[in-house]
């Protein structure tokens, strides 16, 4: 069995897309898939952005610290059903963010509603900050999400950022692009490979 870590944004697309890519993964490879919060709002505190950025950032710290309650009070086991319901509601349909969304995301995901209550809360930011470190050691602390760390069976570590890949690739042909982004990524002294983005996010 191969374990796979997965840092998120809970507003980050491209996240979102990678996350659907591993839960394919899992079902046709042998890996067992674990997601953790990653904060932007956290990890661009403090430094000079675009100013739509910025609003982009300010309104990611809710759906952030609620995931991290969730990962606090209950562990990780629990994040991949909030993580789900808060992305079904924030990329596909679209929803405001707010209150409202993170109450029907944690009462789909069997959680407690009263957890929505950290989306304004600074209590657990120094966790976020914690997870942000957890997340980025391995791969470069100026990177964001998705950020995923492979422990293959025997016990060697590969990390990297990405894949920014849209849509989502299904069935076989995200077991292939598993295949390849391990290959790449495992080769010494590999660093980066990348191309601009020709088609809409979809």
């Amino acid at each position: 069995m191969t374990n796979v870590d997965m840092w998120f944004d809970p507003k980050c697309p491209w996240a979102w897309i990678a996350s659907r890519w591993l839960l394919e993964v899992e079902r046709v490879r042998d890996v067992q898939v674990r997601f953790h919060v990653l904060s932007l709002a956290v990890l661009n505190q403090g430094r000079g952005v675009e100013p739509w950025y910025r609003e982009w950032l300010d309104s990611a710290w809710g759906p952030a610290r609620v995931a991290t309650a969730v990962e606090q009070k209950f562990g990780a086991e629990e994040v991949l059903a909030v993580y789900t319901a808060l992305g079904n509601r924030i990329h596909l349909e679209k929803q405001p963010l707010g209150r409202e969304l993170y109450v029907a995301a944690l009462t789909e995901a069997g959680l407690p509603a009263e957890l929505a209550n950290a989306a304004d809360s600074t209590e657990l930011d120094d966790v976020m900050l914690a997870g942000n470190r957890a997340g980025l050691e391995p791969v470069g602390e100026d990177l964001g999400t998705p950020a995923i760390r492979v422990t293959m069976p025997d016990g060697s570590v590969n990390a990297f950022f990405g894949p920014v890949v849209s849509p989502t690739p299904r069935g076989e042909a995200a077991g292939q692009l598993w295949d390849g982004v391990l290959l790449v990524a495992g080769t010494p002294g590999f660093f980066e490979l990348k191309r601009a983005r020709t088609s809409p996010l979809s």
